[in-house]
């Protein structure tokens, strides 16, 4: 029986700055949910800092992935605790299971952030109580799964040759080039001539161009990429249309993803070859299933992007990838690529993958003393009897 959902603000600075086309990130501003029931409390399992109960071991964990500032997506970081606190939690009653929130949550419009973080939480709960998987429960294939590596704007042509080296030394099997006008067509060239064309390289501009960049975006066709992540601004779709018919290189949707009926639209309007996944960005990985589930129904390769999680959101995100639909390699990095110490024990690159969490829900939980050391505030929001699931 769930007994209440704690709360948990961090902070966590990452190894190096990450540069987009739309800001620079130095570190994570992290919303943590644990939902927390009566079964096997263990005094020593962490909640020292903050004073909140033990954890037991079916309580269910959720990473928020939103940005502190609404860059990426309108959604940020206190706005999603806020409706969190106000809207969602409320809904959340001594037997709710993932599936019962994710129907009550329709009646809250927006918020899939927000949404993904308590419904993974749950989900993660209903599945230590059951001993079964996430990667099982969403239909994994693999064990492991190939891992690409992101590469932020960098300050010039050297440095960015000598960061794309180091990440081909260390085995990632996919290189990402962020990109934006002005920081395009130089960089991938760069990469290229250094490289080869056998290095499986893409580019992601987070929506940074227009339509009238068609002719410009054209030009790096020559490149052999395996694709250009999201040209356009998000609410663009059938910008994107226009320019899968003038661009050779497939054209991949991120941002302008957020439901699976969004998805069907795009595929339908000829707006994307290839879609980026993210549970976060469409509420939850029920959601992000169901998109799966539908790219394989029309062919349409899918792969499983980053937002720069912490070991809680990247198990997570590892069984997600681990579906057959997901034949790109994605950004699930290793957590070195980010973080000096993680919350969780450290997902480690092996032979160019990553080894996807076999134990009950997630797979992992945090480090109780290591994510006390990062811990700014933490509280439990108690759930009422007047809270049942529906």
């Amino acid at each position: 029986m769930i007994r209440g959902v704690e709360v948990r603000r961090a902070r966590i600075a990452l190894v190096s700055p990450f540069r987009t086309s739309f800001g620079t990130e130095t570190g994570r501003e992290l919303l943590y949910l644990r939902v927390a029931g009566d079964e096997g409390r263990d005094s020593a399992a962490g909640g020292g800092t903050a004073g909140v109960d033990a954890w037991g071991v079916a309580d269910g964990w959720g990473e928020c992935v939103a940005m502190s500032e609404p860059g990426y997506s309108s959604e940020y970081v206190d706005g999603c605790e806020d409706v969190l606190r106000r809207f969602l939690l409320p809904l959340v009653g001594p037997d709710t299971t993932a599936a019962a929130f994710h129907d009550a949550a329709r009646a809250v419009r927006g918020h899939a952030m927000a949404k993904a973080t308590l419904e993974t939480a749950l989900l993660d709960r209903d599945l230590r109580l059951a001993g079964t998987s996430l990667a099982a429960h969403l239909g994994a294939t693999r064990t492991r799964v190939p891992s690409g590596v992101s590469v932020g704007i960098q300050p010039d042509i050297p440095t960015l040759l000598r960061v794309v080296g180091a990440h081909l030394d260390e085995g990632y099997v996919r290189i990402k080039l962020k990109i934006e006008p002005g920081w395009d067509l130089e960089p991938v060239a760069a990469v290229r001539r250094e490289y080869g064309h056998d290095v499986p390289l893409q580019v992601d501009a987070n929506a940074a161009y227009t339509v009238a960049h068609a002719g410009h975006l054209a030009r790096l066709d020559d490149h052999g990429l395996l694709l250009i992540e999201q040209p356009l601004p998000e609410d663009d779709v059938w910008g994107h249309a226009v320019l899968a018919r003038t661009v050779r290189t497939p054209i991949c949707l991120d941002e302008s993803i957020t439901s699976l009926e969004v998805a069907r639209g795009a595929i339908e309007a000829g707006a994307c070859a290839i879609i980026n996944i993210k549970p976060g960005r469409v509420g939850g990985y029920l959601e992000a299933r169901r998109i799966h589930d539908l790219c394989v129904e029309r062919g349409v390769p899918v792969w499983c992007g980053g937002m720069l999680e912490t070991g809680v959101g990247r198990a997570a995100n590892l069984a997600l990838a681990a579906m057959p639909g997901f034949t790109l390699p994605g950004d699930t990095s290793a957590s070195a690529r980010y973080f000096a110490r993680d919350v969780t024990e450290p997902f480690v690159l092996r032979e160019g993958g990553i080894d996807v969490p076999q134990g009950p829900g997630i797979g992992v939980r945090p480090i109780p003393e290591v994510l006390d050391a990062i811990t700014e505030r933490s509280d439990m929001v108690r759930v009422g009897a007047n809270r049942a699931a529906r």
